[in-house]
């Protein structure tokens, strides 16, 4: 493992055709680390500054602090995905069928979650966790055994209380997921699906029938290409990776721009103290660029 000198790359982003603004990057896009297998699950922990992310063919949960150095949480992470971190403890969607925790001052983990309905999961892929201690999460057949246990990919929610639920019918490989800085839409990205999609949040682990919310442009000579990780800025615009790069839509679904890498980027999030740096896990790669709008910190727990 090693870290690398900061490159610069000239910054690149699209405007969509239709509108009259979009929401562009401050400056360059920089390099911060390099020579992972794959890289995913970036998510910054404001009390210590480290950015935690995931090289899932190494089974390993890196650090990054704001200089650029890389250091190590666990090299026996069970191919974990995606992470989020939330008072002391990072939360981690572990592919080989766990949703687990770690106590960050102390390292120990902890399985929150491994069966539904007395089967194992296939292959926790990401999460979000909401206002009321519970986690919204996906299961897709990514590094899934076969037949898959569950017999179908769909959402989940893990209550505050331990309870599991499914949220959603087989869906094609539901992978990304975030909640509005309201906490009142879920969104989530099938990969194999060109259609992004929506769902009303009634209630703690109440979601309406997902509909349809954006359509992914198709790289050619391919069909039914989705999304993969998410996140949103302080504003509710959705920001979330595909084959073109990040791209940005607003609340009702406009296209903003696209944010390309030299990287194709598998998850985003936003860092620093002011969470106004992107960054992004982009295969063996970590890049970061400036930008206007600071990202939504999460959601803190409701007394």
């Amino acid at each position: 493992m090693k870290t690398t000198t900061a490159f610069l790359f000239s910054l690149a982003f699209v405007l969509p055709a239709e509108r009259g603004f979009a929401i562009t990057p401050e400056g360059d896009i920089e390099k911060v680390a390099s020579g992972f297998a794959f890289t995913e699950g970036p998510a910054f922990d404001p009390s210590s500054g480290l950015t935690y992310f995931t090289d899932i063919p190494n089974t390993t949960i890196h650090t990054l602090d704001g200089d650029g150095n890389v250091g190590v949480l666990t090299k026996d992470s069970k191919h974990a995905n995606g992470l989020m971190v939330r008072d002391g403890k990072l939360f981690a969607c572990e592919m080989d069928g766990q949703l687990v925790s770690y106590d960050l001052k102390t390292g120990k983990r902890s399985v929150l979650a491994e069966q539904h309905e007395g089967a194992r999961f296939n292959a926790c892929n990401d999460m979000v966790l909401d206002a009321f201690g519970g986690i919204y999460f996906t299961d897709p057949l990514f590094r899934a055994p076969l037949p898959l246990p569950q017999g179908a990919q769909a959402v989940y929610y893990l209550s505050s209380s331990g309870d599991v639920k499914r949220l959603t019918g087989d869906l094609p490989a539901p992978n990304g997921i975030a909640l509005s800085p309201d906490g009142k839409t879920l969104y989530v990205a099938p990969s194999k699906s060109s259609t992004m999609l929506a769902c009303q949040v009634q209630g703690p682990g109440n979601i309406g029938e997902p509909q349809p919310f954006v359509d992914v442009q198709q790289p050619e000579g391919k069909s039914n290409t989705g999304g993969d990780g998410m996140t949103v800025d302080v504003e509710g615009n959705l920001y979330f990776t595909t084959h073109r790069g990040v791209e940005i839509v607003s609340p009702d679904g406009k296209s903003l721009s696209v944010i390309e890498f030299p990287q194709q980027p598998a998850n985003v999030t936003f860092v620093g103290a002011d969470r106004k740096t992107l960054l992004v896990t982009a295969r063996t790669s970590l890049y970061q660029v400036r930008m206007p709008i600071a990202g939504f910190a999460g959601h803190r727990l409701q007394p």
